[in-house]
């Protein structure tokens, strides 16, 4: 991210952030969608002149759960998590 935004940090995106709630509500921020290495799901932006231009995220894959059932073993509920918080995102760039 450095190469393409060289004077930009990533700042960790408060659960009060409108992405968490801006169609589908996630109170807790990211949701957990597939188990790697314990840790609790982060979710981080990269802005430029107040808009996010990056949404990056940690511990939470939300690809994992837009993947066929059959390649992760999640739960369907983790996988409507995913493809919600996925809608979230798709809107949050659409409208802001």
């Amino acid at each position: 991210m450095k190469k393409v935004f060289p004077d930009k940090d990533l700042v960790e995106l408060p659960f009060s952030h409108g992405i968490f709630d801006i169609h589908f509500r996630f109170p807790n921020g990211l949701p957990k969608i597939h188990e790697h290495d314990g840790k609790p799901p982060q979710a981080f932006g990269i802005f430029h002149q107040g808009r996010m231009v990056v949404f990056f995220t940690y511990e939470s894959d939300l690809g994992d759960g837009w993947e066929d059932e059959s390649v992760h073993n999640d739960p369907l509920e983790r996988r409507i998590a995913a493809l919600q918080m996925g809608t979230n995102v798709i809107v949050w760039a659409l409208t802001n």
